[in-house]
């Protein structure tokens, strides 16, 4: 390690601010504040300590509640006076059981884009939990995994001849139909985002310690 816990620059009251993500969707769960000894204790125990400001003492999150947050990445930036700490959650972060303390919205002009395949897959589950009548996605669940396949292979060939015309925006197109689709046929048989991203990263790790070799 490059930077020691002595080496950030903590505030006036020995403190920095902490942002905890969510390592596999990049959401953002809370922020909350470490000294030294709490950072300390993230660093040894790979769970998240913080310092609280109100009760003057150290807490690990998730020892009562059991949603502890298992650290994958801790990250300073330029100033080294602000932590980023990548996690994988074990359960809410908040505290009124919302998965993020960020759940509320002041304003929203736009849906920021790099969550909506996200915001698709919610819109999948709750069809599949809460079919509407006449909706494209509840007619899939209705025939079954048989037509979904059969989606995923017309929409995978439409996807080549796209590729093969040169025409960009038709690619795009037919490349954002497969992918609905697929992501329905995951939706059906269980298979997660995460899961998808896990399997991803075990071959680019496995790829990468070849290359060292």
């Amino acid at each position: 390690m490059s930077v020691q816990p002595d080496d950030l620059t903590y505030d006036d009251q020995g403190l920095l601010p902490a942002i905890v993500q969510d390592a596999a969707s990049g959401k953002v769960l809370t922020l909350g504040f470490m000294n030294k000894e709490s950072l300390e204790k993230t660093l040894e125990t790979g769970e998240t300590w913080f310092y609280s400001r109100s009760r003057e003492t150290l807490w690990n999150k998730g020892e009562t509640s059991g949603n502890k947050q298992l650290v994958q990445k801790i990250s300073y930036d330029c100033d080294k006076d602000a932590l980023l700490v990548q996690v994988q959650p074990l359960g809410p972060a908040c505290h009124t059981g919302e998965d993020t303390c960020f759940y509320q919205t002041m304003t929203e002009t736009e849906l920021p884009i790099f969550d909506i395949i996200p915001q698709v897959i919610a819109k999948i589950k709750d069809r599949r939990n809460n079919p509407v009548p006449g909706a494209y996605t509840t007619y899939l669940f209705d025939k079954g995994i048989d037509k979904m396949l059969k989606k995923v292979g017309e929409e995978s060939s439409e996807v080549i001849i796209a590729a093969k015309n040169e025409d960009k925006r038709e690619l795009t197109a037919e490349i954002s139909d497969l992918l609905y689709h697929l992501l329905v046929v995951m939706e059906e048989s269980g298979v997660a985002l995460s899961d998808i991203k896990a399997e991803l990263m075990e071959r680019h790790l496995e790829k990468e310690g070849q290359n060292r070799e």
